[in-house]
């Protein structure tokens, strides 16, 4: 059977306390320590930090992330993907700048990518940034390029399938669900493999196992697709 891609996200919302590390337990650690607590504004360093990795390696998970965390803090945050089209103009008040998968920014993106990045660094505000390729391999102007590699820099690495094995197991005994080898290896082998696509999958199962009133079983699957 030919695989199916999810492009979904985690609808729960992305968490530090969310985030299975695996490899990427540095990367992890780095955050929560820049995070901080309620005092974390006066121990946050305005040296850039850059993750880079594959697709589904955990980048705009970790970024999401920090900025629910801030958020929480009462903190306002620049946030800016190559989904924003229309982006503000840099504000004072934001506590820092986000960039995700910067390797898509458009040539106006990567104006107010650098636009933001010089005003954060002028008022000492930190960027947290992501992408696919490390800086040096960008296909970006000169001057944004150099910047995003100025700090700390972080290689993303895929879970390994034992691991997500572990975490969709792990969230099915949270919901109550029984998902059987049969059913993860069904579920491993003809979706998308990234974390967030599965986590939303055990989601939509569940979802449907209860309107149903069925067990979730590769039958169960098939018929769930069918009604997409």
């Amino acid at each position: 059977m030919k695989q199916i891609a999810l492009d979904i996200g985690l609808s729960a919302g992305p968490t530090l306390a969310n985030f299975c590390a695996g490899a990427n337990e540095a990367a992890l650690k780095h955050l929560e320590l820049w995070v901080g607590g309620k005092t974390g504004a006066h121990n946050r360093s305005p040296v850039p930090t850059y993750f880079w990795g594959p697709s589904g390696s955990g980048k705009s998970h970790l970024l999401k992330a920090a900025r629910e965390a801030l958020r929480e803090q009462g903190a306002r945050v620049g946030w800016l993907d190559a989904s924003v089209h229309e982006a503000p103009e840099f504000n004072e008040s934001w506590a820092a700048v986000v960039l995700d998968d910067v390797h898509l920014y458009t040539a106006v993106q990567q104006h107010t990518a650098f636009n933001w990045f010089v005003n954060a660094q002028t008022h000492q505000r930190p960027v947290l940034a992501a992408g696919e390729l490390p800086p040096a391999d960008l296909k970006l102007r000169d001057d944004l390029r150099t910047r995003l590699g100025w700090g700390h820099i972080f290689a993303m690495h895929l879970l390994s399938e034992p691991e997500r094995r572990s975490v969709l197991r792990q969230a099915a005994d949270e919901r109550g669900v029984f998902l059987s080898d049969e059913v993860m290896d069904y579920m491993l082998t003809r979706f998308s493999r990234d974390l967030g696509s599965l986590m939303e999958l055990l989601e939509l199962l569940d979802g449907y196992a209860l309107q149903t009133k069925r067990g979730i079983t590769v039958p169960l699957i098939k018929s769930m697709m069918d009604n997409v």
